[in-house]
């Protein structure tokens, strides 16, 4: 009866590093150091010893008890329960500890990361998606050399179109005189360059502007109270225009 008692309390002993690597396939060993008691049975487990997982077993070579290779995949504390064994016999409880890969907080990749670490930093590749940007780049270059080309001409319309508005004077008062030379002034400016504010009846003769002429003169003429000449009409100022610009500012 005594020895009966003593082998059911016997307990096999357990080989295992102090410390398991998080992710890493790890060994442990559950052997029967008593050469005088019988060899460990086939433990009683599945796929897991505790929280790890169980990734084979077999037994040691010289038939005194079993290998476990096992795989951490978490930190913390690592609590193996005591195993029946089958024969009355239970292996004793193994703690083993699985420090974090990485420290808390911090990116990870793979094993080791919680609900408070962050995500890897991955480089964007700004240089490989620069290259999307060269055809609306190149679209945007194209808009603004167009618009650039098309300021001329709209310039010149706005001047066609103020001067037409205020074209000829409601009245002989000087200020509104000096609107609408200041408008047709504007107007030349716009179709010939800034000299064209200064040109006068030897400029208008040489450009073959006669409307034009007609019109500084009867500004002129209205100035002083006279109505000869009259005023040229607007569209016979802005045709002036058109038959030397082929075309352009009509409206």
């Amino acid at each position: 009866m005594l020895a009966g008692s003593l082998f059911v309390g016997a307990a096999p002993t357990w080989k295992a590093p102090e410390q398991f690597k998080l992710g890493e396939l790890q060994v442990l060993e559950l052997r029967e150091e008593d050469p005088s008691k019988p060899a460990l049975p086939r433990p009683t487990v599945e796929d897991r010893l505790g929280p790890l997982r169980l990734r084979s077993m077999e037994p040691l070579p010289d038939g005194r008890g079993w290998r476990f290779q096992v795989q951490a995949l978490e930190p913390g504390l690592a609590v193996i329960p005591a195993l029946d064994l089958g024969n009355g016999q239970r292996s004793p409880e193994l703690r083993i500890w699985v420090p974090r890969s990485i420290p808390y907080g911090g990116p990870w990749v793979g094993f080791g990361g919680g609900n408070e670490d962050q995500l890897p930093a991955i480089p964007f590749p700004w240089a490989w998606a620069s290259l999307l940007l060269l055809p609306p780049m190149g679209l945007v270059a194209w808009g603004i050399h167009r618009w650039r080309r098309g300021a001329t001409k709209r310039h010149l319309h706005h001047a066609i179109h103020a001067f037409r508005r205020h074209w000829p004077p409601v009245d002989r008062e000087r200020a509104t005189l000096d609107h609408g030379h200041d408008l047709g002034r504007d107007l030349l400016a716009a179709r010939f360059g800034e000299a064209a504010r200064a040109w006068g009846p030897t400029e208008f003769q040489a450009h073959h502007l006669g409307p034009w002429d007609q019109w500084a003169r009867s500004l002129d003429a209205a100035r002083f109270g006279r109505s000869e000449p009259p005023y040229p009409e607007p569209q016979v100022l802005v045709s002036a225009l058109d038959a030397r610009s082929g075309g352009r500012g009509r409206s």
